[in-house]
């Protein structure tokens, strides 16, 4: 029973990993569509390919999921509360992705695993939840939208008397590097995510030892279910991020992803901190996008996606409660 339910639960985590990727491709494609440096299904392969090479760069970010978020039981207990916090992160990308908003995939896990621990009188980490997850969540968008502007105005400065169109055209041409490397970002902190949650399967099901590396086949496996769910691409928040917030030019698509990209190897290398490349790479347009003008941003647009990040952790974690009922009830 508990090797099926273990089965199980890797299963789920990966169709998560999977609505991650699709739910997150806009992250990495949406500036570089939006201003014509690449085709959409080559911006997907792009995508798809650094994705599943960052999945690979270290495990700082799973080992944090994996441990620092919730003390899940040994046993059949402990397997129903990650099943339950995967459903509730599921069904909230499912909700956002729907909406079209660019909500927090990171977030959503984050608040399911906190949502199930409670439901089922587990522990939580509160102090890993604030130090890991709130401060870096209030930070990294701040630090995304000042350092977006910051690397703007840089760039305003430098090519101040250079030929505008001739300026967009090379930035066209450059636009392909900063893509590739937030997507190389999202791999390395979002596939991570999943490779925590798999771990954390593992280890309360007996096939792991909590102070065990993170097996090879559990990182390849992630890395590819992230990549094939970006390859798919999400369309909806695609046009969202790269069309509603701002009209993006080459220069600013390429300072937004150069901004985003910084705080992401940050944030994953140096501290192992799961934060959201969404908000991130959201906050990181709006610093490029103000630059212009403060009315240049739709704030509007803004708002509305602000109040998704801001409902995601406990919505996710009301979602992974009743899923975690729901399974207790037919298989507890």
């Amino acid at each position: 029973m508990e090797l099926a339910l273990v089965i199980g639960v890797i299963v789920i985590a990966l169709v998560f990993d999977y609505t991650n990727g699709f739910h997150d491709a806009a992250n990495a494609i949406a500036t570089s569509v939006s201003t014509r440096a690449l085709t959409p299904r080559i911006a997907l392969l792009l995508a798809a390919v650094m994705n599943f090479i960052g999945a690979h760069l270290g495990t700082a970010v799973a080992q944090t999921v994996g441990k620092g978020i919730i003390d899940a039981p040994d046993g059949t207990h402990g397997l129903l509360i990650v099943g339950g916090a995967l459903i509730g992160a599921i069904v909230w990308n499912l909700i956002t992705w729907y909406f079209g908003l660019p909500s927090s995939s990171s977030h959503a896990l984050i608040g399911g695993l906190v949502g199930s621990a409670l439901a089922a009188s587990a522990t939580v980490h509160w102090s890993g939840v604030v130090e890991k997850v709130v401060i870096p969540m209030v930070l990294s968008p701040v630090i995304g939208f000042v350092l977006g502007g910051i690397i703007m105005i840089i760039l305003l400065w430098i090519f101040r008397k250079s030929n505008p169109h001739r300026t967009s055209r090379g930035f066209r041409y450059v636009q392909p590097v900063s893509a590739a490397a937030i997507a190389l970002g999202h791999g390395l902190q979002d596939a991570q995510k999943t490779m925590g949650v798999i771990f954390l399967a593992l280890v309360v099901g007996g096939y792991a030892s909590p102070h065990g590396d993170i097996p090879e086949w559990v990182i390849t496996a992630s890395a590819t279910a992230i990549s094939l769910g970006t390859y798919s691409g999400g369309w909806r928040i695609m046009r969202t991020m790269g069309r509603r917030i701002i009209h993006l030019d080459p220069p600013r698509g390429f300072a937004a992803e150069t901004a985003a990209s910084s705080v992401l190897y940050t944030a994953a290398i140096g501290f192992g901190a799961p934060i959201s490349t969404t908000h991130t790479m959201t906050s990181a347009i709006m610093g490029v996008g103000a630059t212009r003008r403060l009315s240049a941003v739709r704030w509007g647009i803004a708002g509305n996606i602000v109040t998704a990040w801001v409902l995601t952790i406990p919505a996710a974690a009301v979602v992974a409660a009743i899923g975690y009922f729901i399974l207790n009830l037919v298989l507890g």
